[in-house]
């Protein structure tokens, strides 16, 4: 049996993810480790699944463990500098058998129309293609890397012909130069560079690492580029196995891809729980931040209402008509998480007196305990003085402790603006506290 009320919220709550991802193009880049995991067809069925929402696809695909055995096979080794394949003409057989190897896994998972699959009855059609020119890396510093070579031009145009016949769209780390060569790219600059190109709205990068964590050990769950940029300063310094996908990130964003989402492959499901879910499960690269502060306007009237009215019917806040709400909207800031209010708060001032009232401070209760609080008071306290204010006040009944924990002491009734004083509510006895202002 299934939990109806259940299965109708998390409907509801995926059902705007769903309008606003068709027709965006996403770039999935996965590593060789993901195609010979057991758990490869589930992946291939949630990308099948993300097809057929109208969101057109993009596949990057790795093929180092592939290589490997292919060069073991033949009793040869593999040779690195710096970190870098050293590709020679043995080596590059091993190359494109393994490319072969990996596309034909993928396209025959997605040709898969099994019952209870996502591609039940649905033929999804997969094109590939010498969509990248390469040009060879050469000798630098006195090693020569053969037909190691990097990202000349992404073919956008023929791409966007495949995308645009309804296709997804498969690329490997293998590219030609203008004379016909074959060269070993990089997966994660072949994946930038695409992403770049087709000015995707998302890369998702699916990772075979744990995360980026802060220094108490957090998974870091959202980095502007700023902090992308000091996160790959650190990686780079401790020589971390992602450096090479911050860098790469960092590059993308700062040309023009929106959102980049690293994504532990392990993880079930991990492709829908960071694409339809809010807070997702891996850490998101955007140039701007994914959670801020702003003014409210009149188009936030309602999720101010979906946000206030729990608390109004605990009795923890007033009640406001949405009729006030629309009057008042002005005196508003929200905090907006990836499209939802998260928190609220108003600030109206007194400035004969030179105070303010700080009211309707609201967090949701699914983003509680994360200093959101915290972040309105000190956004409004910088307001309030930028105003002359030099005093604040409220009046509550049931978290008085967490404004004495912030500078705020209690005060009497007459000691708030003559103004506020006559709207005073006896019924509800709220306490009166006060906070100077630096």
């Amino acid at each position: 049996m299934i939990d109806a009320p259940q299965f109708v919220h998390w409907f509801r709550q995926v059902s705007p993810y769903i309008h606003a991802h068709r027709g965006h193009t996403f770039i999935i880049c996965f590593a060789g480790e993901a195609v010979q995991s057991p758990d490869f067809p589930y992946l291939l069925h949630d990308i099948a699944l993300l097809h057929s929402l109208g969101i057109r696809l993009v596949l990057v695909h790795g093929i180092r463990p592939q290589i490997e055995q292919h060069l073991q096979a033949k009793g040869l080794t593999a040779n690195y500098a710096n970190g870098i394949r050293i590709t020679d003409a043995a080596a590059l057989n091993c190359v494109k058998a393994a490319w072969g190897e990996v596309r034909s896994e993928t396209e025959s998972l997605l040709s898969r129309g099994l019952t209870n699959s996502p591609s039940t009855d649905v033929r999804i059609c997969t094109a590939s293609g010498n969509f990248i020119v390469a040009r060879p890396l050469g000798i630098r510093d006195g090693i020569d890397y053969g037909y190691t070579g990097e990202v000349r031009r992404i073919e956008a145009a023929a791409i966007n012909r495949r995308l645009d016949e309804g296709c997804i769209v498969l690329i490997g780390p293998i590219g030609y130069s203008l004379t016909g060569e074959a060269f070993n790219l990089l997966t994660e600059d072949v994946a930038a560079e695409v992403a770049i190109a087709l000015k995707a709205h998302k890369w998702i990068c699916l990772t075979e690492y744990e995360g980026i964590f802060d220094q108490s050990g957090r998974l870091q769950r959202e980095l502007t580029l700023e902090e992308t940029q000091q996160q790959w300063l650190v990686a780079k310094t401790n020589q971390q196995p992602y450096a090479s996908q911050l860098a790469n990130a960092l590059r993308a964003g700062q040309h023009g891809v929106s959102r980049i989402h690293l994504v532990k492959r392990q993880l079930e499901g991990a492709l829908l729980l960071e694409l339809f879910t809010r807070d997702g499960i891996g850490t998101l690269i955007s140039k701007d931040p994914f959670e801020y502060l702003r003014k409210a306007t009149i188009e936030d009237v309602g999720g101010l209402l979906e946000l206030i009215e729990p608390l109004e019917e605990e009795g923890i806040l007033v009640r406001r008509s949405r009729e006030k709400l629309e009057r008042e909207i002005d005196y508003f800031t929200i905090q907006e998480r990836d499209g939802m209010i998260v928190a609220c708060a108003a600030l109206y001032p007194f400035l004969t007196e030179q105070m303010a009232e700080l009211a309707c401070l609201a967090v949701h209760q699914d983003y509680q305990g994360d200093k959101r609080g915290d972040a309105l008071l000190a956004f409004l306290e910088r307001e309030a003085k930028q105003l002359g204010i030099n005093t604040l006040f409220v009046l509550t009944t049931r978290t008085a402790h967490w404004f004495q924990e912030r500078g705020f002491v209690p005060a009497e009734l007459n000691s708030l603006p003559v103004a506020r004083r006559t709207m005073y509510n006896y019924q509800r006895k709220s306490k009166v506290f006060i906070k100077p202002l630096g």
